[in-house]
């Protein structure tokens, strides 16, 4: 018998969340120390979520928040082309749905991979500007 939120292969979805904010904590607070401003953080689409956007001297950035456990294989893997058009997607429904938003003549789609130990302490942080 499973416990409730757990399935067969998959890692209990409270410590996925859990390992998914930290991951995304981590890469706002890069992003910030490059001079960009948070604009929206897991924004619901009715074509999924975004994990962050932000923006900075007329540009608007879509980042993807990818975060692994050290071991379990790289960030990059779930970053396919069927994700990045969902990513897309997500994006066209935030620029036109949002009112209050920065205009800016630039859009990008950049991608944060995150590694973190066992305790929740970064291991490795890649910022892949343009990703997509």
């Amino acid at each position: 018998m499973r416990a409730a939120g757990h399935s067969v292969g998959r890692v209990p979805t409270d410590r996925r969340q859990t390992l998914g904010r930290r991951g995304e904590q981590l890469a706002l607070e890069h992003l910030e120390r490059l001079g960009f401003a948070l604009v929206a953080r897991n924004h619901r689409t009715r074509f999924g979520e975004l994990d962050l956007v932000v923006a900075r001297e007329g540009l608007l950035v879509f980042c993807e928040v990818k975060t692994r456990r050290a071991g379990s294989g790289d960030p990059w893997d779930s970053l396919h082309p069927a994700k990045r058009a969902q990513v897309r997607r997500m994006a066209r429904a935030f620029l036109t749905e949002v009112g209050e938003r920065p205009w800016t003549p630039a859009l990008r789609f950049d991608a944060v991979g995150v590694v973190l130990d066992r305790e929740g302490g970064l291991v490795r942080l890649d910022h892949l500007e343009g990703a997509f």
